[in-house]
C-alpha cells in the first residue's frame, strides 16, 4: 500500500469524519457503497477532479455522482421529472443511477460534455454517513483504473489508485457486488444505459416505464 494512504476502518471513531475533511480539502477518498468501492472527490473542485482523472488513468465517460438524499437532486439537475421522484422513493437508497439534465454549473469532466449527469443515493452505512457529513454530492465512479475490474473489497483497490488517495475507508465487502443499473430519463421513452443490480423487469413495473428500452435496442450514443 502507498505509504501516504490512511487506511481506516469505517467503524473506527473519527474515521468517516477524517474522510469527509479530506474530501472538503480537495483530496480523494475510496469508500464502500452498497454496490462497489467508489472513488470520491468534490465534483466542483477542478483540482480534485484532475486528481481523480489521473488516478483513473483517463476517462472519456461522464462521472456519476452520489447524493446524501433525493433532496440534493436540485443541486446537480436542471430539472427533476416526476418520474425521477417516483423512482427515488422506490429505489433509493439503492443501486439505481438516474441520468438527468445536468445543472449548468457542473464541470465538463462530470457531465462528459453531454449535458447530463448520473446520480443516485447509495446504500451502506459508511457511504451514507460520509455523504451526510460532506453535506452534498461527491463523485461515485468505481475505485479502479479505467478498464480494470471494480473492487468489492478494500484490499482489491489497486496500487495505481492507492497512490492518489488520502484515505481508504474499509467497510468490508460491498453486499451487492455489481454495478448499479443506469436508467436514462432524458430520452423518450427512457432507456437502460447499463444493466446492473436493479432488473429491467422491476423497472417496467413502475408506471411510465412500461416501454422502457434495454441495452442493444439501438439506443443513441
Amino acid at each position: 500500500m502507498a505509504a501516504d494512504v490512511r487506511r481506516l476502518s469505517g467503524e473506527t471513531e473519527g474515521a468517516v469524519e477524517e474522510a469527509a475533511a479530506a474530501l472538503r480539502a480537495g483530496r480523494l477518498v475510496a469508500f464502500p457503497t452498497d454496490t462497489l468501492y467508489a472513488l470520491g472527490a468534490d465534483p466542483w473542485n477542478g483540482e480534485a477532479l484532475g486528481r481523480l482523472l489521473l488516478a483513473k488513468g483517463g476517462r472519456e465517460k461522464a462521472i456519476p455522482l452520489l447524493l446524501p438524499g433525493a433532496e440534493a437532486l436540485g443541486q446537480v439537475a436542471r430539472e427533476v421529472p416526476v418520474l425521477a421522484s417516483v423512482l427515488a422513493r422506490r429505489f433509493w437508497p439503492g443501486p439505481l443511477t438516474l441520468v438527468l439534465r445536468a445543472s449548468d454549473d457542473l464541470p465538463r469532466a462530470v457531465t462528459g460534455g453531454r449535458g447530463t449527469v448520473g446520480v443516485r443515493v447509495p446504500g451502506g452505512p459508511v457511504a451514507r454517513r460520509l455523504l451526510r457529513l460532506v453535506g452534498g454530492p461527491i463523485t461515485g465512479t468505481s475505485a479502479n483504473r479505467t478498464g480494470a475490474a471494480p473492487p468489492r473489497r478494500a484490499e482489491e483497490v489497486a496500487g495505481e489508485i492507492l497512490n492518489h488517495l488520502e484515505v481508504l475507508l474499509d467497510g468490508g465487502a460491498c453486499p451487492v457486488g455489481v454495478p448499479s443499473t443506469v436508467l436514462d430519463l432524458t430520452l423518450s421513452p427512457p432507456c437502460v444505459r447499463r444493466a446492473g443490480a436493479v432488473s429491467v423487469a422491476a423497472l417496467r413495473r413502475v408506471e411510465g416505464l412500461e416501454e422502457l428500452r434495454e441495452p442493444g435496442d439501438g439506443l443513441p450514443a
